[in-house]
């Protein structure tokens, strides 16, 4: 009797290879990206919000719905630890004719500095 060219599946598939470095490499990088971004959105959600706060304190309306990252460095804090320093823009008016500029200041994770550029009321 013939098989008809039966080969048992235990012979015919094939083992994956062992992931190599250059793939490792790869899938690092790339968790490393997806971090990054899920990192810094979730502290831009927080600026933002700190700076609703902050317009709504001071009487002045934030434009746009947006702050902009304008600065990253890193910069040791009070107790001599090395952290990482964001300094964010955002627009803001008090007449809703000029567009007016603010910023808020990062280090780590809390806000050392809060500003409006002088503007009219």
């Amino acid at each position: 009797m013939g098989d008809g060219g039966f080969v048992p599946f235990a012979i015919t598939h094939r083992i994956p290879r062992a992931l190599t470095l250059p793939t490792l490499f790869w899938l690092f990088v790339a968790g490393f990206a997806i971090w990054y971004w899920w990192r810094a959105k979730a502290i831009k959600d927080f600026v933002l919000q700190a700076a609703h706060r902050y317009c709504k304190s001071m009487d002045v309306m934030l434009l746009d719905d947006a702050v902009y990252l304008r600065g990253l460095w890193f910069k040791r804090d009070q107790n001599g630890k090395l952290r990482v320093w964001r300094r964010f823009l955002f627009d803001f008016t008090t007449t809703g004719e000029e567009r007016y500029t603010g910023r808020i200041i990062m280090l780590g994770q809390s806000i050392i500095h809060t500003e409006l550029e002088p503007h009219r009321f």
